[in-house]
């Protein structure tokens, strides 16, 4: 495994991907971000470590990876070149769930059966993203990293002291069954604050509701009278038409008839007339059927068949001219319903609705008129829907603080055990929930506060206001470690968490760490011996002046062994080649391999 600075040829495809465990990222590439020109990171399973002096842009490597699952693209960020990019290489499971968005998306894997991300960022702040060589909304990606990445860093520990995160922490705790009746609760409070708001509406508005009722309730009554049938203008405009034309389409039919069969009936007057086309058809016919020659046989046989078509025209044009209603009364009927129907689509219907419009308007004052209803029984039903609705949410509400409650002590009792081991032996971890039943919120009855006392016979404060920054860090890692075996996010990241922390607290950072790297893949940005003590994998930030640039250039690689131990050396005394420095750095690798073990 190596990290390795590159030039602006494209990253080499990743080794066959592996696909056991949730998946994991296997490489990243940036370029032109922050202080980083080039460079592409391999990623190997369990602890990360990213490391470097102060300033040489570490935290770029977690702006990449925010950058790369959806997060906000800075443009601030790009280097001068005008264009930021990063990519990243996911080894996932067949059954991943990410593959059926991917594939929805029209993404493909790549040739080793990965599944390749990619962002760019413009210094005026266009941004693109691609999925599988597929150019993406950024918001199909953000919905992708739901499930595949959490980044924790100090804006965490910041949420963390919201009381909302902490009960939603602690609804989290309490399970699947929990959520789904939270889920129930949150359904039920917005059917009752509907309920409820659009009952005091029309109470308060109930003349003016009133009047808007009257204006509809009077156009509905006047289309019922009319009562339009779907396309009728349409049907009506041509009665009228054949109506009116009555003569002159008689005449014409009468026409064609006489032509095909001549005047059979008598209808047209008798007289000469000329020879109709059934006859010559049949001359015809009958002289080729007389021949031997079997062309003109067939021949004869076609005509039979059109002599048969005629004849069947003829008998549709006599049952046209049969069905023809010149009546005068019957055109009048016709004129006053057209008539009707035009005056409701004039009234009712966009320009060129017709009658489709009418009853679509109909329909549409139908729904609101049920809504500005404020007839004594509409109140009273609206209220019995509203009184409904509040007593599940009291039922519910109150189951809901029922759970808070039982898990409130073994959320709090698991915590305290992860932060005894985090050489915080003396802190006490607890909640404080107060239920105002009277009062119903969105998320249930409850304010749930996490409280934290540090040492024995300090008070239970707001952990927030009892915890110091490295304390505040250490609660939050322990959150994470209670929570590791159910979150299926396979790919953590934590940046300087450990902010504020050292001496023996460090070490059981980097041991908690570890151990969440059993179950995850974890990247940590930090600063601490201790923890980089416990990686899987070390990467280590450089910044060196390029003189011919002018401008700081940023490369990262990978160490093992003797590189290792130097760069630990660094971050314990600032020295690389200490001698008492590198034999710390020994017994940090020793210590942590053996509690690894």
């Amino acid at each position: 495994m190596a990290a390795r600075a590159t030039t602006a040829e494209p990253a080499a495809p990743a080794p066959t991907a592996d696909a056991t465990g949730p998946g994991r990222l296997t490489e990243l590439r940036i370029r032109g971000l922050g202080a980083i020109d080039d460079v592409t990171l391999e990623f190997g399973p369990g602890l990360t470590v990213v490391t470097g002096e102060t300033g040489a842009g570490k935290t770029m490597v977690v702006t990449g990876l925010t950058l790369l699952f959806g997060g906000r693209a800075d443009p601030g960020r790009v280097r001068a070149n005008g264009r930021a990019g990063v990519e990243g290489r996911l080894a996932l499971p067949p059954d991943s769930p990410v593959w059926q968005r991917a594939a929805d998306a029209g993404a493909d894997p790549d040739d080793d059966g990965s599944l390749i991300l990619a962002r760019t960022v413009s210094a005026e702040g266009r941004s693109r993203a691609f999925l599988g060589g597929r150019s993406v909304p950024v918001g199909v990606v953000s919905e992708l990293a739901e499930s595949l990445l959490a980044v924790h860093g100090q804006t965490d520990q910041l949420r963390l002291s919201r009381p909302a995160e902490q009960r939603r922490a602690l609804d989290r705790y309490a399970g699947p069954e929990h959520l789904a009746l939270l889920e129930r609760y949150r359904a039920a409070h917005d059917r009752w604050r509907t309920a409820a708001a659009e009952l005091d509406r029309r109470r308060t508005q109930a003349r003016e509701l009133a009047q808007a009722a009257d204006v509809l309730r009077h156009g509905l009554e006047e289309i019922e009278a009319v009562a339009p049938e779907p396309g009728e203008d349409e049907a009506l405009a041509t009665q009228v038409k054949r109506l009116s034309d009555a003569d002159a389409l008689r005449a014409a039919a009468d026409e064609a008839r006489m032509a095909l069969v001549g005047d059979v009936t008598g209808d047209l007057g008798g007289g000469e007339v000329p020879q109709d086309a059934t006859a010559a058809l049949a001359i015809a016919e009958r002289a080729l059927a007389a021949s031997d020659d079997p062309t003109l046989v067939l021949l004869a046989q076609d005509l039979a068949d059109a002599v048969a078509v005629v004849s069947d025209v003829a008998a549709q044009l006599s049952g046209y001219v049969a069905d023809l209603d010149a009546d005068p009364a019957r055109l009048a009927e016709v004129l006053d319903r057209r008539s009707l129907i035009t005056g409701l689509v004039r009234k009712y219907a966009e320009v060129g609705e017709g009658v489709a419009g009418v009853l679509a308007w109909a329909a549409d004052a139908a729904h609101r008129l049920a809504q500005l209803d404020v007839s004594d029984e509409a109140l009273e039903q609206l209220a019995a829907e509203r009184d409904a609705a509040r007593a599940e949410v009291d039922a519910l509400g109150a189951e809901i603080s029922a759970g808070r409650r039982s898990a409130a002590d073994g959320f709090a009792a698991e915590v305290g055990r992860e932060l005894a081991g985090l050489a915080m032996k003396s802190a006490r971890v607890s909640f404080a929930i107060d239920s105002h039943p009277d009062e119903p919120g969105p998320e249930g009855i409850d304010q749930v506060a996490l409280l934290l006392a540090a040492h024995p016979g300090a008070p239970a404060r707001p952990v927030h206001k009892g915890a110091s920054g490295g304390e505040l860090s250490r609660v939050m890692l322990a959150i994470e470690v209670v929570f590791a075996g159910a979150d299926p996010v396979p790919v953590m990241v934590f940046d300087e968490v450990d902010a504020g922390v050292g001496g023996s607290a460090a070490g059981e950072i980097g041991r908690r760490l570890a151990q969440l790297a059993r179950q995850h893949q974890v990247v940590v940005v930090t600063h601490l011996a201790q923890v980089a003590a416990f990686a899987d994998t070390h990467l280590v930030v450089d910044k060196s002046p390029d003189t011919g640039a002018g401008v700081t250039a940023t490369d990262i690689r990978a160490v093992e062994d003797d590189d290792r131990v130097r760069e630990l050396a660094r971050m314990l005394s600032g020295l690389a080649d200490s001698d008492t420095g590198q034999a710390h750095a020994r017994e940090l690798l020793a210590v942590a391999g053996q509690a690894r073990r």
